[in-house]
């Protein structure tokens, strides 16, 4: 296919192949930056970068597989910019195969645990671009859905009624618990903290608390929150959302400690972003579940993911686990692929991105 631009001729190839699952776009291959895409991403960042006619690209074109690991390392090679998902990891080794030439990483994330930062700080002059904020919504969203489906028994009433559980009616059958009058608590008040809150207030909660490494007034007056230690969070919360960081402070947080000091009525709902599974401990978590020190649970992120099938959480019937699904929602993953491919371009014209992570 060719296209006419600025009286200069462009050439696009399109080929495809079933083995390597790899789609090639050339554009005047003798002067363009080079890129590598990881994954097929959501079609209007490939959009911006088939039209910009400032890179070739070639992208690993499937969404169920990611990339081997010995592909990806072939294929960086002498790459200038690289557009990468949170299943790549980009360590020492990716980047001493790419080479010198590299000098632009945009991850289609908000969360960046899959970087090595340390390798990207030291003297190869790449800058890293990121996409966080546009997903703040869909998290939200789908936090409140979560909660909802987990103190309301959704999947298990589901389970019954496909199975021939469904009798007569029964006082207290499928019972589970109101926002109304509620406390909701928030481990990590960020803008997805807050849009959360923003949510469950018109569903009658009487009062929103958190706690952070410090208090956040502002974001704290948006919601008329009011800040308390980790301990008093745990006491007093009826609903628990966990929206903090993955920091070596956070890690494992939420644990035996903190469940025993929740009442036996409350639901614990983690979608922190990107990989956040491990604020948590599992095996902790499944013992104050099955033991009955908590009411449910809901999570869209663990560890690992994919949670094995075999995992003792499966077995609950108070545990309502997701597939890391918080920003899928069309509109979200495009906006995301966008700003990961606007981010790319801007970078290799050593231009300010839109988002970019200071190193």
């Amino acid at each position: 296919i060719f296209l006419m631009h600025n009286n200069k001729m462009f050439s696009f190839y399109f080929n495809s192949f079933t083995s390597g699952a790899t789609t090639k776009v050339l554009r005047d291959m003798s002067t363009l930056p080079r890129v590598y895409v990881t994954r097929q991403i959501p079609p209007e960042g490939l959009k911006i970068l088939q039209d910009s006619g400032q890179v070739q690209f070639e992208l690993w074109d499937s969404d169920d597989v990611p990339v081997p690991r010995k592909e990806l390392l072939q294929k960086v090679k002498g790459v200038d910019g690289l557009l990468c998902v949170l299943t790549e990891k980009i360590d020492a080794e990716l980047l001493d195969a790419a080479g010198s030439n590299l000098k632009v990483v945009s991850t289609m994330s908000v969360g960046f645990d899959h970087l090595s930062l340390e390798e990207l700080k030291k003297s190869r002059g790449i800058r890293v671009g990121y996409t966080p904020e546009v997903l703040t919504d869909a998290v939200a969203e789908l936090t409140v859905a979560l909660l909802l489906a987990t103190s309301r028994r959704l999947i298990e009433a589901t389970h019954e009624a496909k199975t021939g559980g469904w009798g007569t009616w029964r006082t207290l059958w499928l019972c589970g618990y109101e926002l109304a009058n509620s406390t909701v608590g928030i481990l990590g008040l960020g803008r997805i903290g807050v849009a959360i809150a923003e949510r469950l207030a018109p569903f009658k909660v009487k009062k929103f608390i958190y706690t952070d490494v410090a208090p956040r007034p502002e974001l704290a007056k948006a919601i008329n929150a009011e800040y308390v230690t980790l301990d008093e969070l745990a006491k007093q919360s009826d609903f628990l959302s966990i929206c903090c960081a993955l920091t070596p402070e956070t890690k494992e947080i939420c644990n035996k400690n903190l469940f025993s000091k929740m009442k036996n009525t409350s639901i614990f709902i983690n979608t922190s972003s990107h990989i956040r599974g491990g604020v948590v401990n599992q095996e902790d978590l499944y013992e104050a579940l099955s033991t009955g020190q908590i009411a449910g649970a809901g999570l869209d992120v663990t560890v690992p993911e994919p949670l094995p099938t075999t995992h003792p959480l499966f077995t609950l019937k108070n545990c309502v686990i997701l597939p890391h699904i918080a920003s899928a929602s069309y509109s979200t993953r495009n906006a995301m692929s966008a700003l990961a491919a606007n981010n790319l371009l801007l970078g290799l014209r050593s231009q300010p991105m839109i988002k970019e992570l200071k190193l």
